[in-house]
């Protein structure tokens, strides 16, 4: 597993830089696998330039998400190909974005369930799919059905509007007999997506979602959710923070999903009423950066050596340089925030904004997962003498999710090609070790 991030550590991280001569004399132990899983609708993701004429005659409200069946999408789709408008095809979906980049990330495994297409044709959705998928990302759990993986058309007006018409396919056919439970109780996290939770009819994609999240907290595996849209979350708030306090570990969501759920406006009030329903919070702002927010020992806080920020919690940044720690493991918990600001002030041109969220959340994963991995291979770390939730600080956290998120949004694929620069090319290498 790569180092979370770029910055130097007396922790031996990764654990193979050792002092070669203590190595010698120790027996080294086998390597302990460190992956994460994953639950996904899996679609792929068509984006096309087309002109209000075609919206109207496939009656798609402008501006709007709308489902279509497998007709209307066929038919959708072979026109847009017949007059050359589809001007990118990427794999998609919240949580098959998110495990991706984990995976480019961590170099290491994640496992991903959902449902594949069982007769996949050159050139189909299914295909595209696969290719656009890490190597890394185990698909060996996807349940076979018959018929298409589900696709979304995001379909762009003159004017910049985004137009969606979704065709669900056989995405949400996932059964709970292939949810792998030894899978999902052996990994550092399980990740789900809110979408998840409105399976309609036969389709039992949230049972199964339900199913992996009892084993999951059978054995105390941090559950990782991110809301997905606001217009999900505004139809039964309450339903949704019952929903959190019951069964999730980490919530991350944008500002506008922030305030559907606690409505809260400000992303740092909407963080902090986040973190009566869970134990950490990681909150995308657009423009404003992202957020974190979680818990810490009061004995273990650690104050910053950044300027302390104002807001409508004041200062509300004193402590980020603390690690993040589960509330019930903590004798005398206290909140802890974190903010940073677009990385370089965000790119030069945004090229994307599907997946900034998602490639913020995928750094987060990686940092959790790093601390599972080292204390496994390095157990006797100064690291580990108090159980920390990640390895890293809030503090260094936000550097690294915003990092990422500024990665995804400088490319037009939601999904990382590479993993982030060996040495960064701007004057900015100062930002990892502040």
């Amino acid at each position: 597993m790569k180092f979370p991030g770029q910055r130097k550590s007396k922790h031996y991280f990764p654990v193979q830089n050792r002092d070669p001569l203590l190595a010698q004399l120790t027996q080294q132990p086998l390597r302990f696998p460190t992956y994460i899983t994953g639950i996904d609708q899996t679609l792929v993701d068509i984006e096309a330039k087309v002109a209000d004429e075609l919206l109207e005659r496939y009656k798609l409200p402008k501006g709007s998400s709308t489902l279509i069946d497998d007709a209307n999408a066929h038919a959708l789709y072979s026109e847009l190909k017949q007059h050359n408008l589809i001007s990118d095809e990427f794999a998609g979906g919240t949580i098959g974005n998110t495990v991706h980049n984990y995976s480019i990330l961590a170099d290491d495994r994640s496992v991903l369930f959902g449902v594949m297409s069982n007769n996949i044709e050159v050139g189909s959705y299914a295909y595209r799919y696969l290719c656009n998928t890490s190597s890394k990302v185990d698909l060996n759990y996807l349940q076979p059905v018959d018929g298409a993986i589900g696709r979304c058309f995001t379909l762009i007006s003159e004017c910049g509007e985004r137009t969606f018409a979704i065709s669900k396919g056989s995405m949400d056919k996932l059964t709970p007999e292939y949810i792998d439970k030894d899978l999902v109780q052996g990994a550092s996290a399980l990740v789900l997506t809110a979408y998840l939770m409105r399976a309609s009819g036969d389709d039992q994609m949230t049972q199964a979602a339900l199913t992996a999240i009892e084993y999951a907290k059978e054995v105390g595996v941090p559950v990782v959710l991110t809301l997905g849209t606001r217009f999900l979350i505004e139809e039964d708030p309450s339903w949704w923070r019952a929903f959190i306090l019951e069964n999730v570990t980490i919530l991350a969501m944008n500002e506008d999903e922030g305030e559907a759920l606690t409505g809260f406006k400000d992303p740092l009030l909407a963080s902090e009423a986040a973190l009566e329903l869970c134990d950490m919070v990681l909150t995308t702002a657009g423009p404003i950066g992202l957020y974190t927010a979680g818990y810490t020992e009061d004995a273990e806080k650690r104050v910053t050596s950044n300027t302390l920020l104002p807001g409508s919690i004041p200062e509300f940044n004193r402590y980020e340089f603390s690690r993040p720690k589960l509330k019930s493991a903590c004798d005398e918990p206290i909140k802890v925030y974190a903010h940073i600001s677009p990385y370089m002030g965000g790119p030069e041109k945004i090229r994307n904004t599907n997946g900034a969220g998602d490639g913020a959340l995928s750094a987060l994963l990686h940092d959790l997962a790093s601390n599972t991995f080292h204390k496994a291979n390095v157990p006797g770390s100064s690291k580990h003498k108090r159980d920390g939730l990640c390895y890293s600080s809030f503090s260094q956290i936000c550097k690294y999710a915003n990092r990422v998120a500024y990665e995804v949004l400088a490319q037009h694929s939601p999904r990382l090609s590479r993993g982030l620069p060996e040495r960064e090319d701007s004057l900015e290498e100062v930002y990892w070790e502040r």
